[in-house]
């Protein structure tokens, strides 16, 4: 069972869902049944400028859920997401209960009764993740531009792809990196579910899914005194709920100095441990952030309990959970140049990547995500994707087609 949160001009409710693999069609279903909106009244979003439409032609802009056939795991809605509705017509909407200082059904309440009402914040001693390990080269690819080109002075990110064994072993093998734009201390990703679909696709073709999300920290920060801030509590911890996924794993990338004065890039792993997304999921973290606020601490909406202390400040460091870090060479290479970066990544890039590359066979050519989400801006998102993709998993010839197609756009 899980909850959707559906915003609409009469404020937030929530719709259960039995079956998380349900349509855009059942899901308007299950509204009109919970909330009593008809579904021919329905328009859907992910967009939360929906609720700002004026006429029924502004409606027709929004249609990343118009697909009565889409998956609500391929728009990237899970437990505790947020979708935008807007309708036609009147409803009455409940209101609050009465509130009885007795407590429900006119039962005193106990002293059971109020601990079992309190938010408890505990440490957690053992992940679900039982290791991660990253492909060398795509791990390189990722340090190497924050080191030799951001130097580490303004800070970056990136959505991980592998896979998860059934004993919890999670296996990076590519980094996508989104549209973002980072500061010494701020990090806003531009998300851009267009590429995101693509993304998601060619991870499907590969045989892999989004296991978990890496971001760098800065040389400033290397001079505060926390393993991660407030902002990146909340950030990790939003990327951790939205997944789904137990064994989500959340890796930071930072200079450290060594024993001779010099600096070594250095990897952590960790997982957002299970109170704090349930705490984030419940909304219960504090969003808004202010400058002199103490970044070692996030800041509740109401009192939780640590040890036998009641507090609305957590020390970030009850929130993780340390995770273990190998390495190992994976499927796909990553020499091609990467997304969203500085220099845009054209089709002069994928003629000299094929011209290098000429002694190879043609699908150990484009065994590469970067190259990938490239040509997936040409191809058929829903069957040329996948397929092209699964030819790279499987390492099988490429179909001719596919390669004149490949050859041609080099040549364009």
């Amino acid at each position: 069972m899980i909850q959707l949160r559906v915003r609409s001009r009469d404020g937030l409710e929530r719709v259960s869902i039995e079956n998380p693999q349900i349509t855009v069609s059942q899901l308007k279903t299950l509204i009109q049944s919970q909330l009593q909106i008809p579904i021919q009244n329905q328009t859907l979003s992910t967009n939360q400028n929906l609720l700002l439409s004026k006429t029924p032609a502004d409606l027709l802009n929004f249609t990343d859920m118009a697909n009565p056939n889409a998956t609500l795991s391929s728009l990237n809605l899970a437990h505790g997401s947020i979708v935008f509705l807007a309708y036609d017509g009147e409803r009455n909407v409940s209101g609050p209960r009465n509130f009885n200082p007795a407590g429900s059904f006119g039962r005193k309440m106990t002293m059971d009764d109020l601990i079992a009402k309190q938010v408890r914040v505990t440490r957690q001693e053992n992940a679900h993740c039982e290791l991660v390990s990253f492909d060398r080269d795509s791990a390189h690819a990722f340090q190497h531009y924050v080191n030799e080109t951001l130097a580490f002075g303004v800070k970056r990110c990136g959505f991980m792809y592998g896979t998860v064994s059934e004993t919890g072993k999670v296996e990076v093998d590519f980094i996508y990196e989104p549209p973002q734009q980072g500061t010494e201390e701020n990090l806003a990703i531009l998300r851009d579910p267009d590429e995101e679909k693509l993304v998601e696709a060619i991870g499907i073709g590969l045989g892999m899914r989004k296991v978990g999300f890496i971001f760098t920290q800065t040389i400033s920060q290397d001079k505060k005194d926390y393993t991660m801030s407030n902002k990146e509590i909340l950030q990790a911890a939003e990327f951790h709920a939205e997944s789904g996924l137990k064994e989500w794993v959340t890796a930071i990338v930072k200079l450290e100095v060594n024993e001779d004065g010099g600096a070594d890039v250095h990897f952590e792993a960790f997982q957002m441990s299970d109170n704090c997304v349930k705490l984030f999921k419940d909304g219960l973290f504090e969003t808004e952030i202010a400058e002199d606020d103490d970044p070692k601490l996030s800041k509740m909406k109401k009192d939780v309990v640590v040890g036998v202390k009641d507090t609305r400040e957590v020390d970030n460091d009850f929130f993780l959970v340390v995770v273990k870090i190998f390495d190992h060479q994976g499927p796909l290479s990553s020499t091609f140049p990467i997304e969203n970066r500085i220099t845009h990544v054209t089709l002069k890039a994928l003629k000299n990547h094929l011209d290098r590359t000429k002694s190879l066979p043609f699908v150990k050519r484009i065994s590469d995500f970067h190259l990938l989400l490239l040509l997936a801006r040409f191809l058929d998102l829903n069957a040329d994707v996948p397929a092209l993709a699964e030819c790279v998993q499987r390492q099988t010839a490429v179909p001719e087609g596919y390669q004149l197609l490949i050859e041609s756009l080099a040549s364009s």
